[in-house]
């Protein structure tokens, strides 16, 4: 009898040592921002990014030499007008100057959504990436390493170069 329980607690021992080992979860980690900077997607969406950036620039440079002219102008042909007629002008010149800030403001605005109507689709692509390798190499979680990404330790298998092959780059 006590060989039989002497047993039967040896094979319960085993079999919770067992399952506890096949309990683990495979975890990996991948830096995305390495990554989405490698996809040649990301650069064709820096690029336009940076062109529709370089014309917001533009526009607001123009918009700046314009009020700069007008308010030298102005100046200069302050001692000459009446106080009623320099009044108007400092007028202009101030709406002049809220026109430019409402239009910085949009530029910005338009820029941020463009940002994200852009980059979306590539970090979807990244992100379906990974979960297909790390679902073909059976791992059930991945960490962002991404500097700042929320991680205090990267020693697992890193995802990198196996998403980068599968997505060609």
């Amino acid at each position: 009898m006590k060989r039989l329980k002497l047993i039967a607690i040896a094979v319960v021992l085993f079999v919770a040592g067992t399952s506890l080992t096949n309990a683990q979860a495979k975890i990996a980690h991948i830096n995305t921002q390495d990554l989405v900077e490698a996809m040649p997607e990301m650069k064709a969406a820096q690029s336009q990014l940076d062109k529709l950036k370089k014309t917001y620039d533009t526009q607001l440079k123009d918009m700046y030499k314009e009020l700069e002219t007008k308010a030298k102008l102005y100046d200069s042909q302050a001692g000459d007008q009446t106080d009623e007629e320099n009044a108007k002008r400092v007028q202009e010149v101030q709406g002049m100057q809220g026109n430019i800030q409402a239009f910085n403001q949009q530029a910005m605005q338009d820029l941020q959504k463009k940002e994200v109507d852009i980059l979306q689709p590539i970090l979807d692509k990244a992100r379906q990436a990974i979960q297909k390798v790390a679902r073909a190499q059976g791992i059930q979680y991945v960490f962002d390493a991404t500097p700042g990404g929320g991680i205090l330790m990267a020693d697992g298998k890193d995802l990198l170069a196996d998403v980068k092959k599968e997505l060609g780059i």
